[in-house]
């Protein structure tokens, strides 16, 4: 059997805003009150998603360090073009930053990106077509 990519780990410093953000993405992602170190949600194409805390990821590895820079991005799949423009802007509106306001990227797709709380790329992308 091939290894099958199956889930991305997202550390966060502040858990809350964090999910409240990922949501406004349309990821159902169940709270929990008594946990706040660690969740997860399944989007519907089955691919897993987590975040962990940075706390948790110095208990796991000590030596583990935060890291900078841009290495990776998530990318959104939208329905339309318009629904690009107008997540971008719920986003933005919500408080959180844009990175780059929507635009016809010359590869045929409807293309943005804005900043997640911790700093992270997260792209938002449908066909022009």
């Amino acid at each position: 059997m091939p290894l099958l990519p199956d889930m991305i780990g997202i550390t966060v410093r502040d858990m809350g805003r964090a999910l409240t953000f990922y949501r406004l993405l349309d990821l159902v992602i169940a709270s929990d009150p008594m946990q706040n170190s660690f969740a997860e949600t399944i989007t519907p194409n089955g691919y897993r998603i987590s975040w962990n805390t940075v706390e948790v990821m110095k208990e796991m590895d000590p030596d583990w360090k935060e890291p900078t820079g841009h290495r990776m991005a998530l990318a959104f799949k939208c329905d339309s073009p318009a629904e690009v423009d107008a997540t971008y802007n719920t986003i933005v509106a919500a408080g959180y930053e844009g990175h780059k306001a929507p635009w016809d990227a010359v590869w045929g797709q409807r293309y943005a990106v804005v900043v997640d709380p911790d700093g992270n790329l997260v792209d938002l992308f449908a066909a022009l077509t």
